[in-house]
């Protein structure tokens, strides 16, 4: 089965052709075209990620990305016309220039070889979602191929079993009942899977998600967007020291649930900041290293409560803080050391990011199993796995 699949849930723009084959006992894929296009650079002076920014670059980005993806995959062959049914496609895009350019798009490429388009349809920012979803939905009609909508924290936990072959991934098969430990900058969750595509969460942040936290100290600080990597940076550089007396509080650690928060450390490093006369690199480095091993130490603390709790047969961690080096150690240590019988899942690096493999693997896996979504395509930007 061919699959276009489409990702714009933030400020990564995606297209990606794969291959896939088998179930989810023995799931493969063949990467035939992959194309991705980050904002980060763009969105660094506000910060964050400014939502109306994002839809623009994505209504920018999606047509010569898909374009990309598929000339890559050689499944770009050149058409020359629309007809009236694939123009009548475009009624529901709204905005004029995007829809000059999806016109442009199927003027110029003729229908090609593939069974089934994927997209993003939430969590998210709902402008960036929409623009996603009205792309995929009209040349999805006008080519006559079946959307489906994919949760993009499904696509983060299918991420985390994917192995690296030769062109593609393998999926390994995890041992139900598997927890997954969703950490991004919009999320901090457990989520427990019992039976494929069956979801039940177990615990999650009560404010900030953790990755958004570490994007709010990293303003404090004054490093630029996204928070995580210049973080981790400077946090090394005080840990090769080796002296460091800072020390953060660890939020919600004795709570006897598997619930987080994070605004409260972010609070204490801000108060922290203000009674220092004047903040050295050293001094930030410090604060860096203090708040990084305050967060790990969080995670790791609350995951030892679910594990203890749900006692299951694998462990994941997935999202784009799954990519820091202390977070992953930490969590690793934990389960290979106290929790034998558990096995433990970590994505490639490549693949914690916002990406539209993984929203093609989830796509191809439900439709394998005969498990596809429910209902109208829509986005929403608070889509809940449970």
């Amino acid at each position: 089965m061919k699959i276009l699949a489409i990702e714009t849930s933030c400020d990564e723009t995606a297209a990606t052709i794969l291959e896939g084959s088998g179930d989810v006992k023995n799931a493969h894929f063949k990467i035939l075209g992959n194309a991705l296009l980050s904002q980060a650079d763009l969105h660094a002076a506000y910060g964050g990620v400014y939502p109306n920014l994002a839809k623009r670059e994505h209504q920018l980005n999606l047509v010569p990305l898909t374009l990309r993806a598929l000339t890559e995959a050689g499944l770009y062959e050149k058409e020359e016309g629309i007809t009236p049914s694939q123009e009548e496609a475009l009624n529901e895009v709204r905005e004029q220039g995007f829809k000059d350019a999806i016109k442009n798009f199927l003027y110029e490429v003729k229908t090609p070889e593939i069974d089934l388009i994927a997209v993003t349809h939430g969590p998210g920012l709902e402008p960036a979602l929409w623009t996603g979803i009205s792309f995929a939905s009209a040349i999805g009609k006008a080519w006559n191929i079946p959307v489906m909508g994919i949760d993009h924290m499904e696509g983060h936990i299918v991420s985390a079993l994917l192995e690296p072959v030769d062109k593609g991934y393998s999926l390994r098969p995890p041992k139900l009942p598997l927890l997954s430990l969703l950490i991004s900058g919009g999320h901090t969750e457990f989520v427990l899977m019992e039976e494929w595509f069956v979801y039940e969460r177990i615990g999650e942040t009560k404010d900030d998600a953790v990755g958004e936290a570490f994007d709010k100290v990293a303003r404090l600080l004054n490093l630029a967007y996204p928070g995580g990597p210049q973080i981790a940076a400077l946090a090394a550089r005080s840990r090769a020291r080796d002296k460091n007396d800072i020390i953060f509080p660890r939020p919600m650690a004795t709570d006897a649930t598997c619930d987080f928060s994070f605004s409260g450390l972010k609070t204490a490093v801000m108060y922290k900041l203000q009674k220092m006369d004047k903040i050295s690199e050293e001094d930030k480095e410090h604060i860096a290293h203090a708040f990084e091993d305050a967060v790990r130490d969080v995670l790791v603390i609350k995951t030892r409560r679910a594990l203890t709790e749900k006692m299951p047969g694998s462990f994941l961690i997935g999202g784009g803080v799954s990519a820091n080096d202390l977070v992953r150690r930490g969590l690793v240590d934990l389960v290979q050391k106290d929790f034998t019988d558990t096995e433990v899942f970590l994505p490639e690096k490549e693949l914690t990011g916002d990406n539209a493999i993984m929203i093609g693997v989830a796509a191809y896996l439900r439709a394998s199993s005969g498990r596809k979504p429910q209902g109208p395509l829509f986005a929403s930007g608070s889509l809940r796995l449970s």
